[in-house]
């Protein structure tokens, strides 16, 4: 199944945009409990601090991707496919997309969490450059993450 790919910034509150971020909150809260979960919300996607993306298949919202802006780095979130758009590469495509967007605004620290139930997830960091590390930010210890960051980022240094 060919399609065009496009990925690009856009405004997250858009009905499509906010019905795949609830498939990935129904996902998350599949695998983990509630105090496990750290997606942002839609108000932190919308604050200045955040570039938040979009990948789209011949113009259907199926991907997305954003990274908030703090003292030091800046923090992935919401790095989600829709299931019928996987096997694409579409998480690695939107993890460059971050990268680059991110270096563009003189980022060069990265840091994400994800849980130790996503192997596809934790791969596609790995494969990155993503190296694991401890708690950061508001961040408390938990079983059931994975803190990973990658220095000197670049645009056109992703997976």
């Amino acid at each position: 199944m060919a399609g065009s790919v496009s990925i690009a910034e856009e405004n997250p509150a858009q009905p499509a945009v906010v019905a795949l971020l609830e498939a990935g909150d129904a996902y998350a809260a599949s695998l983990y409990p509630a105090e496990s979960n750290h997606g942002a919300a839609l108000d932190a996607l919308l604050d200045p601090s955040a570039t938040f993306l979009v990948a789209r298949l011949d113009g259907a919202v199926v991907g997305t991707a954003a990274f908030i802006e703090k003292a030091g780095y800046a923090e992935v979130k919401r790095l989600f496919v829709a299931d019928a758009a996987r096997g694409r590469k579409l998480g690695r495509k939107l993890l460059q997309a971050i990268e680059e967007k991110a270096a563009e605004k003189g980022v060069t620290v990265l840091r994400l969490e994800t849980g130790i139930s996503q192997p596809e997830a934790l791969g596609l960091y790995r494969k990155a450059g993503f190296v694991e590390t401890g708690p950061f930010g508001a961040y408390a210890p938990d079983p059931l993450s994975v803190f990973m960051e990658k220095h000197h980022v670049r645009a056109g240094a992703g997976a």
